[in-house]
């Protein structure tokens, strides 16, 4: 095809050449080359094998040089007689060294974007000559294809199994290294960590509750712990509130002080000292706030695309989104496949960009009808599909807020009604209201003397 259109497809065969013959030369240069270039990255078929075995072997602990990755080529299927041996051979003899090899592999990288680039550019233009579509949903499709180079995937396409467990195999070995630590980015809260193993990478984790019992508060709760703690950027989209009210949450909990006092400004010295130790620590954070409430998903989605180290997404609330932006007024039967599907563009969301998407979502009334209160899946409100898109579903629920004699006022429940990939159970916090704030039982205890 590109022959038809004059057009050379770019790639550099010496390129390629070089840098599979340094690693058959000198297998001490092959962690440095597989951290910079991946087998799908090879234009030519042959080298593609040749960079595929010696991963593989490599990732297994296999000794490598000439013979070896000849026979491993033979056991995977892809040893053409006579010619692999031969072509092996001239790769070596074209390689008198491997110093210069992470170069060799930088340049088989650039020609590679440069390739995805040109199939890019060709499916978007195909998309604006069919002229079918609104151009917001070319736009989108268009940035999805450009973010998804960015972050150096292709976006869709069939990958074999061999390719995808050598990258299940090195994280299995990175976990192992860091001492079988959760794999997700941690919570804060312990309890709520064993059992999720954190939060992890393109997952839609939903927070549910009724109006008052501390949504936003847990969700401001983890989104702070992750920006001090992880390094990474941390988005929240604010539907309800406006930023100056969420940093002052952010405050009151950081600082430990009443956040009613906050308002006022009726503040001790010692209270002063603390809110400007706190504001020092989360101004050297990277968490960035956006109130407009009148943001689709494809507007929240375009923004985290531009940010380069994107750690967590949080948007509050569900139900309070625009499924286009454009604030129209729904019936409840179109209200709720609303709802669905931009539970559904939540859930792509965060397997595009590759995070954890925490989205806060409002229950119906049906627990306030019901003897035992605790939420159930079947309260979420407009629910839809939101259970099914969702990876994680958390109902908060405080007794307390119920029953006015309750013995503990302030012990909440975070109650996981939908665990993929894990148990379900409730677990046990302090709510500590004067901070908008939660913690784990142990902490508040531990406060307490």
């Amino acid at each position: 095809m590109e022959e038809l259109l004059g057009r050379q497809t770019p790639h550099s065969a010496m390129a390629e050449q070089a840098v599979v013959g340094a690693m058959l030369i000198d297998p001490a240069c092959i962690p440095d080359v597989i951290n910079k270039v991946r087998a799908d990255e090879f234009y030519i078929q042959t080298n593609r094998e040749i960079f595929e075995t010696i991963y593989s072997m490599f990732t297994f602990g296999k000794s490598i040089d000439a013979v070896t990755v000849l026979e491993q080529m033979k056991v995977r299927g892809v040893y053409h007689e006579n010619s692999t041996q031969q072509y092996l051979m001239e790769v070596m003899s074209l390689t008198p060294t491997a110093a210069n090899v992470e170069r060799y592999a930088m340049i088989v990288r650039d020609q590679a974007l440069l390739r995805n680039l040109q199939k890019a550019a060709d499916e978007i233009s195909a998309l604006v000559g069919e002229g079918t579509g609104e151009a917001d949903a070319i736009l989108e499709a268009a940035e999805r294809k450009v973010y998804a180079l960015r972050q150096g995937r292709n976006v869709g396409g069939l990958q074999p199994v061999s390719m995808v467990i050598q990258r299940v195999y090195a994280a299995l070995s990175d976990a192992a290294e860091n001492g079988g630590g959760i794999p997700g980015l941690s919570t804060g809260l312990p309890d709520l960590d064993s059992t999720l193993l954190g939060l992890k990478k393109g997952e839609l984790i939903l927070i549910a509750a009724r109006p008052g019992q501390g949504k936003t508060s847990m969700a401001l709760n983890l989104a702070r712990f992750v920006g001090e703690h992880s390094g990474k950027t941390v988005a929240v989209f604010s539907l309800e509130m406006s930023r100056e009210e969420l940093v002052q949450r952010l405050l009151s909990s950081a600082a430990m002080v009443d956040g009613k006092k906050l308002a006022t400004g009726k503040l001790s010295q010692a209270e002063w000292d603390r809110i400007v130790s706190a504001a020092g620590q989360l101004s050297a954070t990277d968490i960035r706030v956006d109130d407009n409430s009148t943001l689709s998903v494809a507007d929240m989605n375009a923004q985290c695309r531009r940010i380069p180290d994107l750690g967590l997404v949080v948007i509050d609330y569900l139900q309070l989104m625009q499924s286009s932006g454009s604030g129209h007024n729904w019936s409840n039967e179109s209200r709720t496949q609303a709802v669905s599907d931009m539970s559904r563009m939540l859930k792509i969301m965060a397997k595009e960009l590759n995070v954890p998407v925490i989205c806060l979502s409002q229950l119906n009334r049906a627990n306030e009808g019901r003897t035992n209160k605790r939420p159930m899946l079947s309260d979420l409100r407009e629910s839809g599909s939101i259970e099914q898109d969702a990876d994680i579903v958390i109902a908060l629920y405080r007794d307390g807020y119920y029953n006015k004699e309750a013995e503990n006022p302030n012990l909440a429940e975070a109650i996981i009604l939908k665990n993929r990939h894990g148990d379900t159970r409730t677990v046990e916090l302090m709510w500590m209201p004067e901070y908008t704030s939660f913690v784990s039982t142990d902490k508040r205890h531990e406060d307490e003397y």
